[in-house]
């Protein structure tokens, strides 16, 4: 089954993996121990953002160190942008409503 980063994201627990390793690069060990499950749950997490390409991993002698993939990321920003257009147009009508109310009440 193909996955996309919005399968990724869509999880709490990834969003927080993903938190993590946008600061630095972490073994699975040192990512488990943020969290209350077990290593194997979060492998699986791992797992899953590695085949979104979400995250990369790198090897270090007998280490497995995760890192994020920016450039992937940056596909969530671009899908979002088109809302946060929309919000900011609204947000800039709110505004001009509200200063032709104020002006009217003086």
């Amino acid at each position: 089954m193909r996955r996309d980063v919005f399968q990724a994201i869509a999880d709490p627990t990834r969003r927080a993996i993903i938190a993590l390793i946008a600061l630095q690069a972490m073994t699975p060990n040192a990512i488990a121990k943020n969290f209350h499950t077990t290593r194997q749950a979060v492998s699986k997490h791992l797992r899953i953002l590695t085949e979104c390409e979400l995250a990369k991993q790198e090897h270090q002698g007998r280490e497995i160190y995760y890192s994020l993939e920016i450039e992937k990321m940056k596909e969530i920003d671009k899908w979002l942008d088109q809302y946060r257009k929309i919000w900011e147009t609204r947000f800039n009508q709110l505004d001009q409503v509200l200063s032709t109310i104020k002006s009217n009440k003086k």
